[in-house]
């Protein structure tokens, strides 16, 4: 179902807040895991700005964990976006939101100064729910994307719809209002805005052995976005005899057939191997900071590559490159290119991408016949797998025995 915002036009932010030495922020981003990675660097602008600021996170369950080291962050709530994320779910236990109301409660009690919308407003329905959570938080200022649905928020900050900004930088707009900004060229996705001590970590010796991580999966939320895998063993095997690179599957637990498929197709070969789908984020990162590259599709994996500074071949069909391709704006570029992330798709399709394009929803599932991604041969990706491989000095090599 496509939502069109009111007509009412964006409204302008009034400049932005002065929130003083000591301000208690609240960011609600109620988002999947690479969602999430991506408000990283806009959380270090904000803790930047305010070192002494109490900085708390509202977010999903399953995210929470993420941030569970981060020195961005004060304190994290989760509440369960999903038990209330549509009017039907409301309708079918309408007392499922009354469990919210003792988070809410808390959150009120911590008397915010600002509260931090990290959602472009959709859908209506949405537009309703984060109403509500934010008059009942009861902030002084409410600082927020508006696409004309934005009332409430007493400091708006115009959104342009999906993709004219990419996802990182609309949360770095929604931070700018309350004064915290970063240049360019540090706005790029770190590990250690986690916590997680991999950063300092050496990149991997070419001469030494060779990995290169692929996911062929998407996680949940979209199985559309995912590239025919077949065509993921066809580049693990061009990869292999190019390069002599062994490749590393990754995915989640339920994405473990499309990994098993892969490597009966391969053959089960020695230089392949698929990693174990309960890896946790952290340790999936410090995989994935020792690859020679990573080629996947949109998905936290990916995300999470930029993170690891692991050069990046992305995948995209339906959804839209230009607001969540790989994130990597601090990367040195090459002549008319960046070094360190490339994004392959069909550019001569007007209907690509269908899922979040300008001010609606889309067609998460994609299209029947997905020509984006079934028309998608193996060529375009390993040219930019050869490129990024020679952009580190990774020379061909014969394939071990």
């Amino acid at each position: 179902m496509r939502a069109r915002p009111q007509s009412s036009p964006p409204r302008e932010a009034q400049g932005t807040l002065s929130l003083g030495p000591h301000p208690r922020v609240l960011v609600i981003k109620l988002a999947t895991l690479g969602d999430l990675l991506l408000a990283t660097p806009a959380l270090r602008a904000l803790r930047r700005r305010y070192p002494d600021a109490g900085i708390d996170v509202l977010t999903t369950q399953a995210s929470a964990t993420l941030l569970g080291e981060s020195p961005l962050v004060n304190r994290i709530y989760t509440v369960d976006k999903y038990a209330f994320d549509t009017p039907g779910q409301l309708l079918r236990r309408p007392w499922r939101p009354l469990g919210t109301l003792p988070l809410l409660a808390r959150l009120r009690a911590r008397r915010y100064d600002v509260v931090l919308l990290m959602h472009h407003l959709t859908l209506r329905f949405g537009t309703l729910k984060y109403r509500a959570m934010v008059r009942a938080i009861g902030a002084r200022h409410t600082v927020g994307l508006d696409n004309g649905r934005g009332g409430f928020l007493d400091v708006p900050v115009a959104d342009a719809g999906f993709g004219a900004l990419h996802e990182a930088e609309y949360d770095f707009a929604v931070v700018e209002a309350a004064g915290a900004t970063l240049p360019r060229h540090e706005r790029g996705l770190h590990l250690a805005d986690l916590g997680w001590a991999l950063d300092d970590q050496s990149a991997p010796d070419a001469s030494a052995r060779r990995v290169i991580a692929m996911h062929p999966g998407s996680g949940t939320y979209s199985v559309a976005r995912r590239w025919p895998a077949e065509r993921f063993a066809a580049v693990a095997q061009a990869l292999h005899e190019g390069w002599g690179a062994e490749i590393a599957l990754v995915g989640t637990a339920d994405e473990r057939s499309l990994r098993e498929d892969i490597l009966s197709w391969l053959g089960r070969p020695a230089w392949a191997f698929s990693a174990d789908g309960r890896t946790p984020p952290k340790a999936l990162a410090e995989l994935l900071s020792q690859c020679l590259l990573f080629v996947g599709n949109d998905s936290f994996p990916m995300h999470l590559a930029a993170a690891a500074g692991t050069p990046v071949v992305a995948i995209f069909g339906p959804s839209n490159a230009h607001a969540w391709g790989p994130y990597a704006p601090d990367a040195p570029g090459l002549p008319g290119t960046q070094a360190r992330v490339a994004v392959v798709r069909r550019n001569d399709l007007q209907c690509s991408p269908c899922i979040y394009r300008g001010h609606t929803l889309g067609t998460p599932e994609g299209c029947p016949t997905r020509p984006c991604l079934t028309e998608l041969g193996i060529a375009p990706v390993l040219a930019e797998a050869r490129r990024l491989l020679a952009a580190r000095n990774v020379g061909s090599a014969a394939p071990a025995d």
